[in-house]
């Protein structure tokens, strides 16, 4: 029997959990916690409904066929309520994944970064910063602590799309971080050590963004991590010199 007379041959419920459940197999034995695991898996199927909500709702829409008016107002009408309920269901899910227990409220509050959300984040600045310098100095141990720091000014909610924020931010100021980057950072003549230690960092873009999205915030929690007040008054000052 061939595909077509079988109609569309799509994972059924008990596949798509299989494979879950493979997944997360395959995970822990390479030593990724079951919670960890769970919540890289909810973000991509929270991901996939979100792109294809994208995908749907992008463009003008048309009715097939040409039937008429009332059957294509009918038409569009369905559409549109079938493109609304994927859009409440990517909302549910991503709410699964941000707030395990389904709370609304928690979804929007700032908890301490897991770990996950540390390496997330480190995962997404690693080819941006190394589309400009060639090599991130700063230690392994400061920089998870200035990312934590980072992270604590976003709710859960944020930290999920922030990596396609960083992307934008790099984009935004891919000039400007360039002379950054070449005036202060790896290669150039300021040295690792000092006011300018986060300029060698991949960390510095995400410290700057959220110098531009939430000044206080990161100023109130680097204060809390009793991170260099220096680092962040250099890379400040690095930042202006380069506009």
């Amino acid at each position: 029997m061939s595909g077509a007379d079988e109609g569309r041959q799509w994972p059924d419920e008990i596949s798509v959990d299989n494979a879950r459940t493979t997944l997360l197999q395959l995970l822990a034995r390479a030593g990724v916690p079951s919670d960890d695991a769970r919540e890289l898996i909810g973000l991509l199927e929270a991901g996939a409904l979100a792109l294809a909500y994208e995908e749907l709702g992008g463009g003008d829409r048309s009715a097939p066929g040409d039937k008429g008016e009332p059957y294509d107002s009918g038409w569009l009408d369905g559409a549109g309520d079938v493109l609304a309920e994927l859009g409440a269901v990517t909302e549910r899910t991503l709410l699964r994944v941000v707030s395990p227990e389904g709370d609304e409220e928690a979804a929007g509050q700032r908890p301490r970064a897991r770990r996950m959300e540390v390496e997330r984040t480190q995962v997404a600045l690693t080819p941006l910063y190394l589309s400009f310098a060639d090599v991130s100095e700063l230690d392994p141990e400061a920089t998870e602590e200035v990312l934590t720091a980072v992270l604590a000014t976003m709710s859960p909610r944020q930290r999920a799309r922030y990596a396609g924020r960083l992307t934008e931010f790099t984009e935004e100021h891919r000039a400007r971080l360039g002379r950054l980057f070449a005036t202060f950072g790896a290669g150039s003549a300021i040295t690792v050590h000092g006011r300018f230690s986060l300029v060698h960092s991949a960390t510095s873009i995400a410290v700057l963004e959220r110098l531009a999205a939430e000044p206080q915030a990161l100023r109130e929690e680097w204060d809390a991590a009793e991170l260099p007040p220096a680092w962040l008054d250099g890379l400040t000052t690095a930042w202006d010199a380069a506009a």
